[in-house]
């Protein structure tokens, strides 16, 4: 199992993803009422097409999403919120970034270096890791919509870079200035994806032992239940046997 997508589908195959549904509702509209600051229509904002993309994806109700955007582009308090990035290492020197949205600086940052800390981990500099990872597109669809050469075939049509198929769905990667173009291209021929946005993917990963792996899962899961972070990326590989021991 290797990087964040993986282990976001090792918390939801636990069960997280009920107990966590409000959270993540409030996450994702927070991410449409900052994506709605450049503008309410979708067609000319690819950031809120991306944003409220995710959001029907995770089956945010309708209503919510449209509150969100009004908030967003009505310029009120709610939409006060500044996007900040933190890097660190986390255990086995798995390198570790953290996108928040946040409308007080100082508490993200200090809630931010705790959960590092407490797991083992630490909080370094900006820029510290992200020469890491490449900042890519992301479209995200279900198993069922296509078989893997099928979907290979239309996102490479669709001007994509690459394609990762398994059991869990299609990861569809491509240059980050060309995710609207290939989000709509695909949506045209397969539906509303689950998910289209701007990712950290790793450009080689870090395997973990079973130590580590607990560890690491301990901080990612803890770094992502913050309410202000919005993307937690990792460029960790943790063997199948360590990853059944650990889900034993």
């Amino acid at each position: 199992m290797a990087g964040h997508s993986q282990f976001k589908n090792i918390m939801y195959r636990k069960g997280a993803q009920d107990a966590k549904r409000a959270k993540l509702f409030a996450k994702l509209a927070r991410e449409v009422t900052v994506a709605a600051r450049g503008g309410s229509d979708p067609d000319m904002n690819a950031r809120l097409r991306s944003a409220i993309a995710a959001a029907r994806g995770a089956n945010m109700p309708k209503d919510n999403i449209e509150r969100a955007v009004a908030r967003g582009s009505g310029g009120g308090d709610d939409a006060n919120f500044e996007e900040i990035r933190y890097e660190g290492y986390g255990p086995g020197g798995v390198a570790v970034i953290v996108e928040a949205l946040t409308d007080n600086r100082n508490r993200t940052a200090a809630a931010i270096r705790a959960t590092f800390g407490k797991f083992g981990g630490s909080l370094g500099e900006t820029n510290s890791v992200a020469f890491n990872f490449d900042r890519v597109g992301e479209v995200r669809y279900d198993a069922d919509v296509a078989d893997a050469d099928g979907m290979f075939e239309a996102a490479l049509e669709a001007g994509a870079e690459d394609v990762v198929s398994s059991g869990d769905g299609h990861e569809i990667y491509c240059a980050a200035d060309d995710l609207n173009t290939v989000s709509v291209a695909l949506e045209a021929r397969f539906g509303e994806p689950m998910s289209a946005r701007l990712v950290w993917r790793p450009r080689s990963v870090v395997e973990v032992d079973e130590k580590a792996a607990s560890s690491l899962f301990a901080l990612l899961e803890a770094l992502d239940d913050n309410d202000d972070a919005q993307q937690v990326a990792a460029n960790f590989d943790v063997p199948d046997e360590v990853l059944e021991r650990l889900n034993a």
